[in-house]
């Protein structure tokens, strides 16, 4: 799977998770060269409290177009350590 914004690949890997029907890169997986780290955060009752990233590609701004779950919760903990993507992030083989 592959990460794509702006015509530039943000993270590519095979060993993504899908969950609620978004695929969670490792993010080992993430070009970090685009990343940000936001202020952002959010609560998920099941997951826990999800962090962001906002994406910077050829010097347009995506603002907290990705996320993540620190610590996230028991039920969750398959999606440690892993980034998924919205606001025009498209994710495709």
């Amino acid at each position: 799977m592959k990460a794509i914004w702006k015509n530039q690949i943000l993270a590519e890997s095979d060993e993504t998770i899908v969950v609620e029907n978004n695929h969670y890169f490792p993010a080992s997986s993430l070009y970090m060269d685009f990343f940000i780290p936001s202020d952002k955060t959010s609560h998920c009752p099941w997951k826990g409290e999800a962090s962001y990233y906002s994406i910077i590609v050829n010097g347009e701004k995506n603002q907290d177009a990705a996320w993540y779950y620190p610590a996230p919760k028991q039920a969750a903990k398959e999606i440690k350590d892993r980034v998924a993507f919205w606001r025009g992030v498209e994710v495709v083989e």
